[in-house]
């Protein structure tokens, strides 16, 4: 992964639904990246991605104290979501969004809560994520994962002082 590119994405998790979200990640976040899960169980799959993908930020998000921190708001759609996250040594998801009913291409949505999970443990941050307004589960997967690329981007960001 390169944290400092142009959003260019190669994702396969297995998952169709969240390759998408995670290409969609990339993209606001500004990140080349380039992920493969080896096949398996969905849950397992999802748990994996976002477990790489936060391990693989943990160092960056770490290297300014200064800068530790990322929040966004975005839409898609009728959704608009909002996500906070900061480097914390408790490392935790704080969510209101709740899409276990859902289901996107025969996946059950709670998945996406599964990644954002692990991401936020193997980045070591607390994300916030809150759904402001939304019905539509895609649009509300959107919203999330454009919003976490943003914040992503901001605290991973150069200014300020970072190399």
């Amino acid at each position: 992964m390169e944290p400092h590119g142009s959003g260019a994405a190669s994702v396969e998790t297995g998952l169709p639904v969240l390759d998408h979200l995670l290409e969609r990640l990339a993209h606001y976040a500004r990140f080349d990246l380039t992920l493969e899960v080896e096949p398996g169980a969905a849950e397992a799959e999802v748990a994996e991605a976002g477990s790489a993908l936060g391990t693989a930020l943990a160092d960056l998000l770490r290297a300014d104290a200064a800068r530790a921190y990322g929040f966004a708001s975005m839409t898609s759609s009728e959704a608009l979501a909002s996500v906070v996250l900061e480097v914390s040594d408790e490392p935790f998801l704080f969510s209101n969004v709740d899409l276990t009913e859902a289901r996107i291409g025969g996946l059950g949505t709670d998945v996406a809560r599964g990644f954002l999970e692990r991401f936020a443990e193997g980045a070591g941050v607390t994300l916030h994520v809150r759904l402001l307004n939304g019905t539509d589960s895609q649009h509300v997967l959107d919203a999330i994962f454009k919003a976490l690329g943003v914040a992503l981007a901001q605290a991973c960001s150069t200014e300020g002082g970072r190399e």
